[in-house]
């Protein structure tokens, strides 16, 4: 050890003899120190937003505030994009939809348009899916990542934000395929999200754990219970040895109780839901608190505790009423962020067609230079200077005119949508394409929801407004209130042919998974259309099945 301390000592006095003899080494060592000692000034930024995301688990109120104490100092424009979009989350589990949106789009204060790069594209593109998929808008939010996930470059790439980014979009498009029924895909998904979750940090073991819980909802969707079981057990035992995250624990629980509710053991469905209801019971997270309120609702229900069911079924109820009308909100606000999208787009597309241009001018000018070089090469040689005068000259309008024809054809887009605007009748084209849309568009079932009218199906569907109630009018022979009424009790009416489970709920819990206001207007809907009561269709089902 001493022979060791005695050979370092003796080449350290080396080298600063030799630093002594040279001159340009000191000044060499002068000039490095600067960069050495700002490498090292401050935390890194991955850490600073790896907390901040933590947070978000823990608290979204603590999340908001710390998040914004960095965005204050921070002049990165990728790095402001990533704090925002993380208070944007924080806002959404909160169940502030509107805020969410705002947030997540919030331009710079300097008021400076800024070039966007190809991941702050990205991330631009993820953002607005994930907004849709909030907002319950599941078939936009699919369309747009499968946009992006075309793009064969991403898939090997080894950036950490970008590669953080793909899971996180793999993730949302597997909960889409989820609410579609698609659950081999779903599962798929999982696992290619999975994949991109190589970094060391908290993010990428939150993000892991929570598509072991969606992996399993989903296997339990599709009755493989015991593999969805066994998924559950892992990452419960895995969160709890950890103890740090109370979002993602009650998260699991929630999970748990599903399970027990499908094998028709209540009780123990409720101990899970309790226990997990106790992490997040004093922290906002309303957005998780619907869901465990609606699942206490249906467990009480199902064990005949009128009480506990009345009590958890107003919580739900009035929890319900305030997150629907801030998501109605939102919905308006997300077309205000899709018109900001798309300018977005439209720079970055203008900026990649810069780049072009620049690319094709700089190869235009080497040729022109290359052109000249042999200009007065030939000139030497005694080559007539007139005749190649001439000939370049022509080369060169050809050149420009090229450019100029490049440049002048995004403006004949513009033209074709004003024609299309004046055409005032649908053609039978048209009217088929919508009544497709349509057609998907009521396998969603969004029509249950309480808030639907003609603007939030337009906003779900991509159609003007004017069209969907000219087609419904013309093609379905009814109203948008006398079609959407129509799939409502249309789908109850199924649900209590096919489903035992339904025969036994309250004539008013009907009413309310429908999407009625009350009891009384399902009621005289229902009549209308099936031609007898609710409670009169229930018995005739129930004496049928008898017989």
């Amino acid at each position: 050890m001493v022979g060791i301390l005695v050979e370092n000592k003796q080449k350290t006095d080396s080298f600063w003899k030799m630093i002594q003899k040279n001159n340009t080494l000191i000044l060499f060592f002068i000039l490095l120190c600067p960069f050495l000692m700002k490498g090292q000034s401050g935390p890194d930024f991955t850490i600073l937003t790896d907390k901040a995301f933590q947070k978000l688990y823990q608290n979204p109120e603590d999340c908001i505030r710390y998040s914004q104490s960095l965005l204050i100092s921070e002049k990165n424009i990728e790095h402001k994009i990533m704090l925002r979009k993380i208070i944007s989350w924080a806002y959404a589990m909160q169940g502030n939809y509107v805020q969410a949106i705002n947030t997540s789009n919030q331009k710079e204060e300097d008021g400076q348009e800024v070039k966007q790069s190809r991941f702050s594209k990205l991330f631009g593109d993820f953002n607005l899916a994930d907004q849709y998929q909030n907002l319950g808008l599941y078939d936009q939010s699919r369309k747009i990542i499968a946009d992006i996930l075309t793009d064969q470059s991403l898939q090997n790439v080894s950036n950490v934000k970008v590669r953080m980014t793909l899971a996180k979009l793999y993730q949302l498009q597997a909960i889409n395929d989820g609410v579609s029924g698609k659950y081999d895909y779903t599962l798929k998904n999982f696992d290619k999200s999975d994949r991109y979750l190589d970094y060391n940090n908290e993010e990428n073991t939150i993000t892991r754990q929570e598509n072991m819980i969606f992996r399993s909802l989903s296997l339990m969707k599709n009755n493989r219970l015991y593999e969805s079981k066994k998924q559950l057990d892992k990452v419960i035992l895995e969160i709890e040895s950890e103890g740090k995250y109370p979002f993602l624990t009650a998260f699991a629980y929630e999970a748990v109780s599903r399970y027990y509710f499908q094998k028709e053991e209540y009780t123990t469905a409720v101990l899970y839901l309790e226990k997990g209801f106790a992490k997040i019971e004093y922290m906002p997270y309303n957005d998780m608190k619907l869901i465990f309120y609606e699942l206490l609702t249906k467990n009480y229900l199902a064990l005949n505790d009128t009480e506990k069911y009345s009590y958890y079924n107003n919580l739900y109820t009035d929890l319900k009423s305030k997150l629907d009308s801030n998501k109605k909100e939102g919905i308006q606000y997300i077309v205000k962020l899709l018109e900001i999208y798309h300018k977005k787009n439209i720079s970055y597309q203008k900026q990649s067609k810069l780049k072009q241009v620049q690319f094709i001018v700089g190869g235009i000018l080497l040729l022109i230079i290359g052109t000249l070089v042999c200009f007065y090469y030939e000139l030497r040689r005694g080559r007539d200077l007139k005749k190649q005068l001439i000939f370049f000259e022509k080369q060169k309008e050809i050149m420009v005119l090229a450019v100029h024809t490049k440049t002048s054809k995004t403006s004949h887009p513009k033209e074709n949508r004003a024609q299309d605007k004046d055409i005032a009748k649908l053609s039978e084209e048209k009217e088929k394409e919508i009544l497709e849309k349509l057609k998907e568009w009521e396998n969603s079932r969004n029509y249950l929801s309480r808030n639907m009218s003609i603007s939030i199906l337009s906003a779900e569907t991509g159609i003007n407004p004017k069209y969907l109630s000219e087609v419904i009018n013309s093609k379905k022979e009814k109203n948008f209130n006398g079609y959407i009424n129509d799939l409502r009790i249309s789908h109850v009416a199924y649900l209590l042919r096919t489903d035992p489970a339904y025969l036994n709920y309250k004539v008013s819990y009907l009413a309310e998974f429908a999407g009625f206001s009350s009891h009384g207007a399902f009621t005289n809907v229902f009549k209308s259309i099936t031609g007898m009561s609710p409670n009169h269709y229930i018995q005739e089902i129930i004496k049928n099945k008898k017989s």
